[in-house]
């Protein structure tokens, strides 16, 4: 459940997600041009220099990926091959953390996708791209 007042607006993505749940939980919310992706940062998200661990901006940017290419993969199965990370700001006391970003090219079988994590005052923590890849129906 979504109590922070300012994640009133976001959802989640699906009714229940494992992974997700456990390490996040992630939310996402659709604005003007593009979907927005955004959790509260909590004590077991950090490490032990008291920063937004590394390995949860990793986990959150992977959600991420998905919610930029939410309107293209509606009713499809993706799964991620390839995440390029770039940590360019530690993250101290941000309350909530945001991610979003664009498909910079799609192909038959692939969406290529760049975009950026960042806190309430626009700091940017991190940057990615990645490859999500088509998997096919059985």
């Amino acid at each position: 459940m979504n109590t922070n007042k300012d994640l009133k607006n976001f959802e989640k993505w699906y009714e229940t997600e494992p992974f997700e749940d456990f390490v996040g939980p992630f939310f996402y919310k659709k604005n003007e041009n593009n979907y927005i992706s955004a959790f509260e940062c909590k004590d077991h998200h950090l490490n032990s220099m008291g920063s937004l661990h590394g390995g949860m901006i990793m986990s959150f940017i992977d959600y991420t990926m998905f919610v930029v290419c939410l309107e293209t993969i509606k009713q499809q199965t993706f799964v991620t091959v390839s995440c390029s990370t770039e940590f360019l700001n530690s993250s101290v006391n941000d309350e909530i953390i945001y991610g979003d970003g664009e498909i910079t090219q799609e192909t038959k079988s692939m969406i290529f996708v760049k975009g950026k994590i960042f806190n309430n005052q626009n700091k940017i923590i991190s940057t990615f791209s990645g490859i999500l890849k088509k998997i096919r129906s059985k």
